[in-house]
């Protein structure tokens, strides 16, 4: 089983990039989908991005097409997500979770194993 940390949050102005990392821990990583997901106060989780297990395909939610890029490591048992012209609307805790030998779906309740999330800000 696979444990993930969620790092690389912080506050940016809008226009701004970050980049999160997920790391995980455990041999079985590579055999994992993960999904980034996020949740802002008062809102429901929500979809973000995923990557299969294999690489490929990739996934992303239309709010984010075209900003954000989601890729992984399995040398480094790492996944991240580039986030690029960053907007207000951003803000949110964001969470990745696994998938085993998934194909990177936007169902959460395919996701078993979760992280404890790290908080974009994003305000001028």
């Amino acid at each position: 089983q696979v444990q993930l940390v969620e790092s690389g949050g912080g506050s940016v102005q809008p226009g701004e990039s970050l980049r999160l990392s997920c790391v995980a821990s455990g041999r079985a990583f590579s055999t994992h989908a993960i999904g980034w997901f996020r949740q802002a106060p008062g809102q429901e989780r929500e979809f973000v991005a995923a990557i299969s297990w294999t690489g490929a395909p990739v996934n992303y939610a239309d709010s984010v097409k075209g900003r954000f890029t989601i890729s992984r490591d399995n040398a480094k048992n790492i996944v991240y997500l580039q986030m690029s012209s960053l907007k207000p609307e951003d803000t949110a805790i964001y969470y990745c979770a696994a998938d085993e030998y998934g194909l990177g779906s936007w169902i959460q309740l395919k996701y078993k194993v979760w992280g404890q999330g790290t908080q974009v800000t994003v305000s001028s």
